[in-house]
């Protein structure tokens, strides 16, 4: 009885350390934790450097949708990012009678897929080093890779560098991106 209770314990003990473990590796954004059991939405508003996109999504109403199931992967763009856009582009998107532009915007970071970095660099390598990712929004991206760095190609031609790659979320995964990619005008 007391070597069961003695493995009991230790096996519990194992599987605690490898959940840390786990969990340790994910990478902080904007200075905050992100947790591989929190959703894409809990996590981005915990970070200070998603506050533009935080509330780009509650403005398009896209909340409810990146809380969802998924699995989902968003490349998410950077206060920074946002900031790099023409003057009064963010504030007139923002404006309830362009939900429907701004929607269009945020799906083409999204795409239906949990696609890690590794994938995605395995897809590029298997398509002759480039691959179209086809967004919810109906935009394509066209990834590269380049000394383990991957770049997204908008419709465009504006590139977006991944700065921070495989934040593990509970419906999907997050890439960092210092770009805002947009369809096409």
């Amino acid at each position: 009885m007391m070597k069961s209770a003695l493995r009991l314990t230790a096996l519990a003990a194992a599987v605690s350390a490898f959940a840390f473990t786990a969990q340790a590796k994910n990478p902080m954004v904007g200075g905050a934790a992100m947790y591989p059991t929190k959703d894409i939405v809990q996590n981005a508003m915990n970070s200070k450097d998603h506050t533009t996109l935080v509330a780009a999504v509650k403005a398009a109403g896209l909340v409810s949708t990146l809380e969802g199931r998924g699995p989902f992967t968003v490349f998410a763009p950077t206060n920074e990012a946002f900031a790099e856009l023409p003057a009064g582009t963010v504030d007139t998107l923002l404006k309830p009678e362009n939900k429907a532009q701004l929607t269009k915007v945020l799906t083409c970071h999204v795409v239906a897929a949990d696609a890690m970095a590794k994938t995605v660099a395995k897809m590029i390598k298997a398509d002759g080093g480039e691959h179209d990712i086809k967004t919810v929004g109906g935009c394509v991206l066209k990834a590269k890779e380049s000394m383990g760095k991957i770049t997204l190609t908008d419709e465009n031609g504006d590139v977006a560098h991944v700065t921070i790659a495989d934040v593990k979320q509970s419906n999907g995964v997050i890439h960092v991106v210092d770009r805002v990619l947009l369809p096409k005008m």
